[in-house]
C-alpha cells in the first residue's frame, strides 16, 4: 500500500479501516498498482484534476490506497485518505439497496405501482411530439418500483436531451436543494413522461422517487432511515446528505472552471443541510466508507457479521434487468452492459473498451466519484475526484490500469 502522499490519518477514528494486505498476497502486482498511482499523478500534473484518491481491494482487504495530488485547488492541502467527496449519484446504490431492504421485509413488491405509495402518479401522461407540438398519451401500463430501480420509469434527467420534456425540467425546481422529498415528486408527477413505462432506459430522476418511497413506506425521513439501516450498521460514519462546518479543512473541492471547456464548475456547499435529501444524487462521503459498502456487495450482502441484504436478493440487484427490445438511451452503457436494481451490469467479457469479467456491477458520480464490484475476481476498486468535465476520461483509465495489476 502506498501512502507517501497522505499528510493526515488514514481514515476518520471512527470509520474503522477496511483490512489491509501487501499485493502479492492478494494476486495483485504492487508494481502495477504503483503505475495506477503514476498515470493519475500525470494527470494532475497536467492539470487535469486538482486530486484524486484510489482504493483497490481483492479477497476481502485492501492491497492499494493512496491520495494524489491536492484536495482543492485553492489550498495547498494534500488529498488525503479522509477527504470528503460529493459522491451524487453513487448515492443511487445506496438508496437502492434501501428499497430492496423493505422488499426483504415484505412491504413493497416491485411489481407495485408507484402510485400505490404516492398518488399523485396514477394520473401520468406520456409526451409525444407530433407535428411540433407535444401530445399527451395515457399509459399502456403503470410504471412500477422495478422500473424505478432500473431507470425504465419514462422518468428522465434535464441534462440528458433536449426534447420538449427535458424542458419542463429545466425549467422547474426539480434542482433545487430547497424543497422536500414530497414536493420533489409532486412535481415531477406533474409532468408528462419521455416514453411509457418498460420500453427505454433513460437515466432519470427515478432514485429521487425510490427515496420518498422509502420514506413513505418507512415513515422516517431518508436520511434517518439510510443511517438506521445501512450507515451506522456498515459504521459509514463519514456518509451523509451534508457534513459538519468541523470539516471544513476535509472538502474536496473541483478547479472554479472545467480545464478542458473553460466552463464555470458549480457544485452543492457539502456543509449546508438540504430540505431535499436527494436519493439519487445528494449524499457526500468518503473513500474508506464507500469501501466499506463495497465490500458489503461484494461479500453478498454482509459485512463484519452485520447483514445488510440477503445473498440471493443482492444477486437480482446485479443481474441485468434490460431485455433486448428495451431500448437504450444515452451513452452512459458501454455495448456488453446492461442495468440492474441500482448498479450497470456488465453482460459480456467483450465489447466494452475496456477489461473487466461478465458479473461485474458499478455506477459513478456526475463530480467525479467512480466505483465497480467484480465478483469473479474478488475485487472491487474506488475511485474519488471531483472533475466533473474529467469523469468518463479518468473512469476509463482507471480500469484498465486496475486490471493491468491482477495476476
Amino acid at each position: 500500500m502506498t501512502t507517501q502522499t497522505a499528510a493526515r490519518h488514514v481514515t476518520s477514528p471512527q470509520t474503522p479501516p477496511l483490512p489491509h494486505a501487501k499485493p502479492e498476497k492478494l494476486g495483485l502486482s504492487s508494481v502495477r498498482l504503483q503505475k495506477v498511482s503514476d498515470a493519475f499523478k500525470r494527470e494532475i500534473d497536467k492539470g487535469t484534476v486538482p486530486g484524486v484518491t484510489i482504493m483497490v481491494a481483492r479477497r476481502g482487504q485492501v492491497g492499494w490506497f493512496d491520495a494524489i495530488g491536492r484536495q482543492s485547488p485553492a489550498t495547498s492541502a494534500p488529498m488525503a485518505h479522509d477527504s470528503i467527496f460529493r459522491i451524487f449519484s453513487m448515492t443511487k446504490p445506496i438508496v437502492s439497496v434501501a428499497i430492496m431492504m423493505l422488499f426483504e421485509d415484505g412491504l413493497l413488491l416491485l411489481t407495485d405501482p408507484v402510485a400505490k405509495y404516492i398518488p399523485e402518479f396514477s394520473d401520468l401522461k406520456v409526451g409525444v411530439q407530433s407535428n411540433g407540438k407535444l401530445d399527451l398519451v395515457p399509459l399502456a401500463r403503470p410504471m412500477t418500483v422495478q422500473d424505478l430501480l432500473r431507470h425504465t420509469s419514462g422518468l428522465t434527467y434535464d441534462h440528458t436531451g433536449n426534447g420538449p420534456v427535458h424542458q419542463m425540467y429545466k425549467d422547474s425546481r426539480l434542482r433545487s436543494r430547497k424543497i422536500t422529498n414530497a414536493e420533489h415528486a409532486t412535481i415531477l408527477a406533474g409532468m408528462p413522461l419521455i416514453c411509457q413505462p418498460g420500453t427505454e432506459w433513460n437515466y432519470s430522476r427515478s432514485t429521487d422517487i425510490l427515496g420518498r418511497i422509502v420514506e413513505v413506506v418507512s415513515g422516517q425521513s431518508l436520511g434517518t432511515f439510510l443511517t438506521e439501516r445501512i450507515l451506522a450498521p456498515l459504521q459509514m460514519t463519514e456518509t451523509g446528505f451534508h457534513t459538519s462546518t468541523a470539516n471544513a479543512s476535509r472538502l474536496a473541492e473541483p478547479f472554479p472552471a472545467d480545464p478542458w471547456s473553460g466552463e464555470p464548475v458549480k457544485l452543492f456547499d457539502m456543509t449546508e443541510k438540504p430540505a431535499m435529501e436527494s436519493g439519487g444524487g445528494g449524499l457526500v462521503s468518503t473513500t474508506m466508507d464507500y469501501a466499506r459498502f463495497c465490500q458489503m456487495l461484494l461479500n453478498g450482502g454482509t459485512l463484519d457479521g452485520v447483514r445488510i441484504l440477503g445473498r440471493k436478493t443482492l444477486s437480482l440487484m446485479s443481474s441485468n434487468h434490460l431485455t433486448p427490445d428495451i431500448k437504450i438511451n444515452g451513452g452512459m452503457l458501454a455495448p456488453g452492459h446492461g442495468f440492474g436494481l441500482g448498479f450497470a451490469v456488465r453482460t459480456d467479457d467483450g465489447l466494452a473498451p475496456y477489461p473487466g469479467s461478465a458479473g461485474q456491477f458499478y455506477w459513478s458520480g456526475i463530480a467525479g466519484t467512480f466505483f465497480w464490484i467484480d465478483p469473479k475476481e474478488d475485487l472491487f476498486a474506488v475511485m474519488m475526484s471531483q472533475g466533473p468535465g474529467q469523469r468518463e476520461y479518468m473512469r476509463t483509465l482507471v480500469r484498465g490500469l486496475v486490471y493491468a495489476a491482477v495476476e
